[in-house]
């Protein structure tokens, strides 16, 4: 599991361009939006985002809208992003593909 070390803003900008739709949120934290064809299709990614984080005992701040699930992740214990938050993402943005295709 990573570690829940916070990283430098340079250990971020390294890594925040290879992440697909992710942008920063001040220093704290990272965010995307994510589309969808329908309110229900934007439910079940939200339920598998869930499941995944659980396993990862890392649980992003997930807002649903119509068609749409807005995510922020940082991890509050380190005070900014870390490594969890990169993994997340990325596993986020592999579900989200799964489910648009």
């Amino acid at each position: 599991m990573p570690a829940k070390r916070k990283l430098s803003p340079e250990e971020v900008s390294q890594v925040l361009p290879k992440l697909e739709g992710w942008s920063l949120v001040g220093d704290t934290a990272i965010t995307r939006s994510y589309g969808f064809t329908s309110y229900l299709a934007g439910i079940e990614f939200a339920v598998a985002v869930a499941h995944e984080a659980e396993s990862m005992d890392h649980h992003p701040d997930l807002h649903i809208g119509w068609r749409k699930v807005n995510a922020v992740l940082s991890t509050h214990s380190a005070g900014g992003i870390t490594d969890l938050d990169l993994t997340l993402a990325q596993r986020m943005n592999a579900l989200h593909q799964t489910a648009t295709t």
